[in-house]
C-alpha cells in the first residue's frame, strides 16, 4: 500500500489541492466574486533595466490553463468548473496571475433596479391593448 496512496486506477496521479496552492487556502487580495470576469492580460514588460531584478515565477501547469481559457472573458465559477477543481483553489490560482499582471478581473455590473409592479402591470396592460 506504501506507494499506491497517490496512485488512482482511473484516474491516473492524485493531487491533493492544497498541494496546487502550496498549502494556501485563500488570496489575500481581491475578493473574487463567482461572477466576476476574468480575462487573460498581455505580460507586463520589464521596469527598468537598473532595478534589481524579482525573483523568477514559474507558472505552474494549472496557472497555464486559467490563462488559456480566459483568453475569452470566463467567470470565475465557469473556470472552476472547466479546470474540475474546487473554486478555493481556483481563487488561489487566480490570486497569484493578478500579482503578476497576467490576468484582468472585471466587476459584475451592479443589478439594476426593478421596476416597480405598477410600471410592468401598464406594460402588461399596453401590450395586451394591441
Amino acid at each position: 500500500m506504501g506507494g499506491t496512496a497517490w496512485y488512482d486506477d482511473a484516474a491516473g496521479p492524485v493531487v491533493r489541492p492544497y498541494a496546487l496552492t502550496r498549502g494556501r487556502t485563500h488570496y489575500d487580495g481581491v475578493e473574487f466574486d463567482l461572477v466576476a470576469l476574468i480575462v487573460a492580460a498581455d505580460p507586463p514588460e520589464p521596469a527598468d533595466d537598473h532595478a534589481l531584478p524579482a525573483a523568477p515565477w514559474a507558472p505552474e501547469p494549472e496557472h497555464d490553463m486559467i490563462l488559456e481559457l480566459c483568453r475569452t472573458p470566463l467567470s470565475v465559477a465557469e473556470i472552476a468548473s472547466d479546470l474540475e477543481l474546487p473554486l478555493g483553489v481556483v481563487r488561489v490560482l487566480l490570486g497569484d496571475l493578478l500579482d503578476h499582471s497576467l490576468i484582468q478581473v472585471r466587476r459584475p455590473a451592479p443589478v439594476a433596479q426593478f421596476p416597480s409592479e405598477r410600471v410592468l402591470k401598464e406594460v402588461i396592460d399596453g401590450i395586451r391593448a394591441l
